[in-house]
């Protein structure tokens, strides 16, 4: 009788967006470093659940700065992003980050300060070659696409695959890919929205 060689990842986060998430709103001197001390954060940094992209709210006009993000990807590689800074509202980052050392103005905010994070995330299914069998993803109250991606997310991966979830909380989505299954050259990672997925399983060999 022949032993499977199909593996499973198991992926969960329902942590809401938190915008103050990483540091609470505070006035912050020129060229200062943001203090990480919000709900997210331990012992001055902050290690989260699936990767996220930032979100930086400024309580004046910071059009005219910008604010270095510096972590680590999903692998563990280290990760650095300028945000340009919003006049009086949000500013959002493109770069998924695991975990986050620091956050500094470069430049001299005109009033407070937050940072947090953006309902944008990613994870690792697989770091090496790997082909996609199957999915079963347990959809969250909200629709929304689920993209495959060959490579880091941060490094110019590519989506070769994108599944939807339907919608209705707690309904469950099932897939098997036929044959061979989708060969992912260089690692399998997933890039969808919080509020979309209450939990995904991946099978993969």
């Amino acid at each position: 009788m022949g032993v499977s060689d199909v593996k499973v990842a198991f992926i969960s986060d329902e942590v809401a967006a938190d915008p103050n998430g990483f540091s609470a709103s505070a006035q912050v001197a020129n060229n200062a470093a943001l203090v990480l001390g919000g709900a997210l954060a331990d012992g001055g940094a902050v290690t989260l659940g699936s990767a996220r992209t930032v979100s930086i709210t400024s309580g004046g006009d910071d059009s005219g700065i910008s604010f270095n993000v510096v972590g680590t990807d999903l692998d563990g590689a280290s990760l650095t992003e300028n945000i340009t800074g919003a006049d009086t509202g949000a500013a959002t980052g493109s770069s998924y980050f695991k975990t986050i050392v620091s956050v500094t103005a470069v430049g001299d905010p005109a009033g407070t300060v937050i940072a947090g994070t953006t309902g944008s995330a990613a994870d690792i299914i697989f770091g090496g070659r790997t082909r996609l069998k199957g999915y079963s993803i347990v959809s969250g109250g909200t629709s929304g696409v689920i993209q495959f991606v060959n490579g880091e997310p941060n490094g110019g991966g590519s989506a070769l695959f994108k599944a939807r979830t339907i919608g209705t909380d707690n309904t469950t989505v099932d897939n098997t890919i036929p044959l061979n299954g989708i060969v992912f050259e260089d690692g399998m990672y997933v890039v969808y929205t919080i509020a979309t997925v209450d939990m995904m399983s991946f099978f993969y060999a």
